[in-house]
C-alpha cells in the first residue's frame, strides 16, 4: 500500500529548497507570500538564492545538506522545491531517508524533481506531489488553476481534472496507481536505484525543449526496458517548445508516441494539463486514479 503523508493544517511549516538548478531568491518571494497567505509558515533553505558561481544552487554537498535538513526536521511538513533544471540525480543516492520514512512529508515539484518522485516511490512507497514550483507563483500565477490545485492537494482534497479530447487519443477506461513525470528523467532513471515499475499503473509524462529525435530515442528506451508494455493507461501532458532538426524528423510528438504504443490495448490521452507551461496541475504520485478517455472529454480522478 502507498503511504500518504499527512496533509497540511494552518500554521504548518513548508520548507523551500533548491536541490538542483540556481534560482534567485527574488523570484521566490511571490511564492513565499502566497504560502503565508494560505496560512503556512515558510522556512527558506540556504540553497534558495545560493550562488555557487555556476549552474547549480550550491555544491553537491551544500544542496544535499539543505535538502537533508528539511527532510529530517519534524517541524517541516512539506518540502517545496523552488525549481528543477538539473542536479538531483547527483545527490539522490547520498540522501538519508530514515527520518523521512518514519515521518513522511510531502515532497513537491516537477521536472528534475522527477528523480525524487521516482526514488521515493520505488524505494519507499510514499506518495509525493508532482506540482508547480516557485516560479509558477510569479505575476498572476498565484491565482492560476495550477497553483490553486497545489493548495487543494496540500489540504488533502482529492484531485479531479478534465480536458478536451485530442484526435490522437485512444478511448477507454483505466484504474491504477499514477506514476511518472519528466520523460527525459524517466528514461535516464532506467536501471538505477530510482527506477519505477509501471506494470498495471497509469503512467504520465511531459517534457520541455527536446528535439523530436531525442524524444523518440527516450521513448524507445522506455519501450525496450518494458516500461510501456503493461500499463493500465498512458497520460501524455505537454511537450513544450519541441524542436526539429534542419532535415525534419518527419513526425509530430503525438505520432511518435502513438507509433510506439499503437499495438498496446490501454487508453491513451494527449494534451493533459501537466507540463512545463502554464497548465501544470498537482497530482499525487502512487495514489490510485481513474482515467476515462472519452470521445469528447478526458477525466482523471483520485
Amino acid at each position: 500500500m502507498i503511504k500518504i503523508p499527512p496533509f497540511l493544517l494552518p500554521g504548518d511549516t513548508i520548507g523551500l529548497v533548491c536541490p538542483a538548478g540556481y534560482m534567485q531568491r527574488e523570484k521566490t518571494l511571490s511564492c513565499i507570500r502566497t504560502l503565508q497567505l494560505w496560512g503556512y509558515r515558510v522556512e527558506v533553505g540556504s540553497t534558495v538564492g545560493g550562488d555557487s558561481g555556476n549552474y547549480f544552487s550550491g555544491t553537491d554537498s551544500q544542496r544535499l545538506a539543505d535538502l537533508q535538513a528539511m527532510l529530517d526536521d519534524p517541524a517541516i511538513k512539506a518540502v517545496l522545491c523552488a525549481r528543477g533544471g538539473y542536479g538531483v540525480g547527483r545527490i539522490v543516492d547520498q540522501i538519508d531517508f530514515s527520518a523521512f520514512r518514519k515521518r513522511p512529508k510531502w515532497i513537491v515539484g516537477f521536472s528534475d524533481i522527477t528523480v525524487l518522485h521516482a526514488h521515493v516511490h520505488a524505494r519507499y512507497r510514499i506518495s509525493t506531489l508532482h506540482a508547480p514550483m516557485a516560479g509558477a507563483f510569479n505575476g498572476e500565477g498565484a491565482q492560476s488553476p495550477s497553483v490553486q490545485s497545489l493548495k487543494r492537494a496540500l489540504q488533502g482534497k482529492k484531485a479531479s481534472y478534465s480536458c478536451p479530447a485530442s484526435p490522437y487519443n485512444r478511448t477507454g477506461k483505466a484504474q491504477g496507481e499514477l506514476v511518472g513525470g519528466n520523460l527525459s528523467l524517466l528514461a535516464h532513471l532506467t536501471g538505477t536505484a530510482s527506477d519505477i515499475s509501471t506494470k498495471g499503473k497509469i503512467l504520465f509524462m511531459e517534457d520541455l525543449g527536446e528535439y523530436l529525435y531525442q524524444a523518440d530515442r527516450m521513448l524507445y528506451q522506455l519501450r525496450r526496458s518494458g516500461k510501456l508494455d503493461n500499463l493500465a493507461g498512458l497520460v501524455v501532458g505537454g511537450f513544450t517548445d519541441m524542436k526539429d532538426t534542419d532535415r525534419p524528423f518527419g513526425k509530430t510528438i503525438q505520432e511518435i508516441i502513438m507509433d510506439l504504443v499503437g499495438d498496446y490495448p490501454y487508453p491513451v490521452c494527449f494534451d493533459f494539463p501537466i507540463s512545463h507551461g502554464a497548465e501544470n496541475v498537482a497530482v499525487k504520485t502512487g495514489v490510485p486514479h481513474l482515467l476515462q478517455v472519452g470521445r469528447r472529454k478526458v477525466t482523471l480522478q483520485e
